[in-house]
């Protein structure tokens, strides 16, 4: 869900790797994004010469109601701040502003495209903040700006650079169905009136159960690496192998000790940001693999340093 942290576009991610071309032969990396989201992550690994599994651990639905998100979309002129913390939020709140736009007018400007209804309906006055650059990007791409990007892509970055502009002010947080409440909380904290509200829940694809299994499994098939792009995936991962009650239960023997994934041994963790690295830890799963910069760049930036820093991988010979 978080974007980066000060992280190069994927553009100019792709041309520093250039030089590195097939740097991840003979390595094999599980993705598990969502099927919709999978490509930028697995085309790029691929140009490095790794081969790529793409098992999704999550999938996007819609919420069991609208009616939140149409009442707050209606009523936009009502709130200074607009705060999306994902391309997915951002996609399904535009989803919904089209299927409304027939029946609602969401400018007042007079230059407004026709093609595209702006969110502007409080004029210049509803000001737009993301959590990074893909969200950004996305923002960009239906014809609105960007006010506030703050300066490391995860929700407590966000409340830093908001917390002084938000005293007294109306507050629309539009975000999946479950999420951390850091930025709700401490904005609200700060004197801001906050409304939430839903635009798409995740949930595990049970589809993916069976994949994910078999390919672990088979010694000869299984990933050397499985990335992890936010706590949810993390989340669905351990749900998928069906490990939650055993963790739970060697939690409560052991304290703070981590149980051992048996299934996982050899597979190295690769985690896009300190938010996922925790959800890893606290399920009792190691962070081998940290981006840097919490983008999807980052995170292959982070995978081929890991690979060229090490000459084996759990006792595979890595190639180049």
């Amino acid at each position: 869900m978080w974007d980066g942290h000060s992280c190069p576009s994927t553009l100019a991610m792709s041309k520093k790797l250039k030089s590195n071309k097939k740097s991840l032969s003979g390595i094999r990396v599980l993705v598990g994004r969502a099927r919709h989201q999978a490509g930028v992550l697995s085309v790029e690994l691929r140009k490095l010469g790794a081969e790529v599994i793409e098992i999704p651990f999550i999938e996007m639905r819609k919420p069991k109601s609208f009616k939140p998100l149409d009442a707050a979309l209606k009523n936009l002129n009502t709130y200074d701040w607009l705060i999306l913390t994902s391309v997915n939020g951002v996609e399904a709140m535009w989803e919904r502003i089209e299927k409304l736009r027939e029946g609602h007018d969401f400018s007042r400007a007079a230059s407004a495209s026709k093609s595209k209804p702006a969110l502007a309906a409080g004029g210049p006055l509803l000001r737009i903040a993301a959590i990074g650059p893909a969200t950004k990007k996305a923002i960009e791409q239906r014809g609105m700006k960007v006010d506030v990007v703050p300066k490391e892509y995860v929700a407590e970055s966000v409340v830093r650079s908001l917390k002084k502009k938000v005293k007294g002010k109306r507050v629309l947080l539009v975000r999946a169905k479950v999420a951390r409440d850091v930025i709700p909380r401490e904005l609200s904290k700060a004197g801001a009136h906050v409304d939430v509200v839903e635009a798409y829940e995740t949930v595990v694809p049970n589809s993916s159960r069976a994949r994910l299994r078999a390919a672990l499994k088979n010694s000869k098939k299984r990933p050397h690496v499985v990335t992890f792009t936010s706590s949810s995936t993390v989340r669905n991962f351990v749900e998928l192998l069906g490990s939650r009650r055993a963790i739970k239960s060697a939690q409560a023997v052991r304290g703070r000790g981590r149980p051992r994934h048996i299934e996982l041994d050899g597979v190295r963790m690769a985690s896009i940001g300190p938010v996922t690295s925790a959800t890893l830890r606290e399920l009792g799963l190691p962070v081998d693999i940290a981006a840097k910069e919490f983008t999807i760049p980052g995170l292959i930036k982070a995978i081929v340093e890991a690979v060229a820093s090490a000459s084996r991988i759990k006792g595979l010979e890595v190639s180049h």
